[in-house]
């Protein structure tokens, strides 16, 4: 396995401990992170993540959760999270497992 497949592997990993504090599924399973991007070099990190709404009390925690987890992983140096809202979040985006958890199935 290649050392950029084991870095985006470890990146998900990492998202699935990330949780919005009034939903108990992980942003990953949610379908909240839409693009995963590492540098050539696998040291700098581009996250594009949505929230469930634009107006989330919760923004600022989620977004600074998810950069200060993402930089504990060994070899990353920096982490860009850019929160963006196109395309607007559904809940078509979530896992099947998320989807059950919050009853939706």
């Amino acid at each position: 396995m290649n050392d950029e497949l084991q870095m985006q592997e470890r990146v998900v990993e990492m998202l699935k401990t990330v949780f919005d504090p009034e939903i108990p599924v992980n942003i990953y399973d949610l379908g909240l992170i839409y693009r995963i991007e590492l540098s050539e070099a696998c040291t700098i990190l581009t996250i594009d993540m949505t929230l469930t709404a634009p107006n989330c009390p919760a923004a600022d925690f989620i977004v600074e959760d998810v950069r200060q987890k993402l930089e504990t992983i060994a070899g990353i140096e920096k982490v860009q999270v850019n929160l963006v809202f196109e395309p607007e979040w559904d809940k078509n985006m979530m896992t099947e497992e998320a989807k059950m958890e919050l009853g939706f199935l």
